[in-house]
């Protein structure tokens, strides 16, 4: 079953985990020094939040988290259907996970991530642009949206793309 995916940017973790923790009635599932995530079964969402200096406070980016390869051709194939632009970021360490993604944006702007986790690293991974992908609320060099580069189409030339984007 896929799981929504909700990522906030703080100013203060310790003082959002106090607050999350009391308001979803459970202690988060990972907690560092910059990030803190929940993986809640009720509501079925993995929330997660991030501080970084210099990055705009609220939603950073939303997305669905997969449970297998099935799923995630799944919501890589609705993510196609909905028409805008992708960003194949393919296998990438970020938020203290390895993951395979990708990632859109919706008709307003709002970046979405699609993903299946593979296991947790000890570092936080890539930071990467949000610039092209994002929604207001994120930042350049905030976790973990790709910038499509100006004048490179991701469908059209998908190699350049990535190559061009700061998550390599």
């Amino acid at each position: 079953m896929k799981r929504m995916h909700i990522h906030l940017s703080v100013e203060n973790i310790a003082k959002s985990v106090a607050f999350y923790t009391k308001l979803f009635g459970a202690e988060p599932t990972v907690v560092k020094d910059d990030y803190a995530k929940w993986m809640l079964d009720d509501p079925r969402v993995n929330f997660a939040m991030s501080s970084h200096e210099g990055a705009k406070r609220g939603i950073e980016h939303v997305g669905i988290q997969a449970k297998d390869s099935d799923e995630l051709a799944e919501v890589y194939g609705r993510i196609a259907d909905a028409g805008g632009a992708i960003f194949n970021e393919g296998s990438t360490t970020c938020c203290y996970a390895r993951s395979e993604k990708n990632w859109t944006a919706d008709p307003d702007g709002l970046a979405w991530e699609a993903f299946l986790t593979h296991g947790d690293v000890a570092d936080y991974g890539n930071r990467v642009d949000l610039d092209q992908l994002a929604s207001n609320n994120a930042t350049a060099g905030a976790c973990c949206t790709p910038t499509i580069p100006e004048g490179v189409s991701p469908e059209s030339s998908p190699e350049k793309a990535k190559d061009e984007a700061c998550c390599g």
